[in-house]
């Protein structure tokens, strides 16, 4: 694989993050855009998260086809990857979970939206796309290019999805972008279905949540990884720091 070993080393402590925090279990996935090849992607061998080493990394055209699979067995749900990366450029990093908190409002009428700031990034609402619209009775799971397209589509230029009675997608610029969302992600379903116990919640504003991205810089993003390699017990090697030196 011609991608560099800090890359597959940061992807590998991305899975391991992922399983300490509860985002994942032994199902769910995190890939990267190949930093060299824009039409390619990485992206483990079928195993759980937290058991992933770089051995397990694969690299995939975006059709979802493995470029050297050597005997390895793919996630049926790589086509994910590959249909968010084929429709946002700008994207470096896709997360597919399906964390439990998240689950009850992608098959209720309840909108998910930002309760705090940290939890600005999943976007002002989080739509959900439902495969049965368009593909019948499924098993639920993505797995080949159509399906994959339909829900990018569905997706846009939003940072997060959720998929119903399934989980959730979450895109971002940066693998740490990406992580950090889909942890806050779950974070924000938490707080919202604690606080709607107890009455009628208030949510972030437009202009709330754009004041809040507007100051967060990659110094939080490193801030925060550096506290999540502690605790999943990964080295941590230090990003460029930019942007405000803040984050709370």
């Amino acid at each position: 694989m011609s991608a560099s070993t800090p890359a597959l080393d940061d992807l590998v402590t991305a899975n391991r993050i992922l399983a300490r925090e509860g985002v994942v279990d032994s199902f769910g996935h995190v890939s990267i855009r190949h930093p060299d090849r824009p039409d390619r992607y990485i992206l483990s061998r079928a195993r759980a998260p937290e058991c992933i080493e770089i051995e397990d990394l694969m690299e995939f055209a975006l059709d979802g086809a493995a470029i050297d699979a050597a005997g390895r067995k793919p996630y049926a749900e790589r086509y994910i990857h590959g249909g968010v990366y084929r429709a946002r450029p700008e994207v470096h990093a896709v997360v597919h979970h399906h964390s439990p908190s998240v689950i009850p409002f992608s098959v209720t009428a309840a909108r998910l939206s930002p309760v705090m700031h940290m939890c600005a990034g999943i976007g002002a609402c989080v739509p959900t796309w439902d495969s049965r619209t368009r593909f019948g009775d499924t098993n639920l799971l993505v797995t080949n290019a159509e399906m994959a397209a339909d829900l990018a589509a569905a997706l846009g230029h939003r940072p997060a999805i959720l998929m119903r009675g399934h989980g959730a997608v979450v895109a971002g610029a940066s693998l740490r972008a990406v992580v950090f969302n889909s942890i806050y992600l779950q974070l924000n379903a938490d707080l919202q279905m604690k606080a709607g116990a107890l009455g009628d919640t208030t949510f972030l504003s437009d202009g709330e949540i754009a004041a809040v991205l507007r100051t967060r810089g990659s110094f939080t993003y490193e801030r925060a990884w550096e506290f999540w390699c502690r605790r999943a017990g990964r080295r941590y090697d230090a990003g460029p720091m930019e942007g405000p030196l803040s984050g709370a």
